[in-house]
């Protein structure tokens, strides 16, 4: 499964949800695929993000850091 296709789920039992189109007891179901689907799409943030900040670390595409942005305080992650 894709990040979008999980996402596109997603959109889609919101939409249900929202519709009334659920019962009661497909409601359940719904909100536990969901919890999957969020779980992973978070993973594959994570992934995506630790993956750039490899690329931007290696030796190769970093560059000096100037005086002024040793000092700065950013921590080198995408995303918080």
């Amino acid at each position: 499964m894709t990040y979008r296709e999980a996402t596109q789920e997603l959109e889609e039992i919101l939409r249900a949800i929202e519709s009334d189109s659920v019962d009661v007891d497909e409601l359940t179901q719904k909100v536990q695929r969901s919890s999957l689907l969020i779980k992973f799409c978070k993973d594959k943030l994570r992934h995506a993000e630790n993956a750039i900040n490899q690329v931007f670390n290696e030796e190769n595409c970093e560059e000096p850091a100037s005086k002024s942005e040793k000092g700065s305080g950013a921590n080198g992650t995408l995303f918080q």
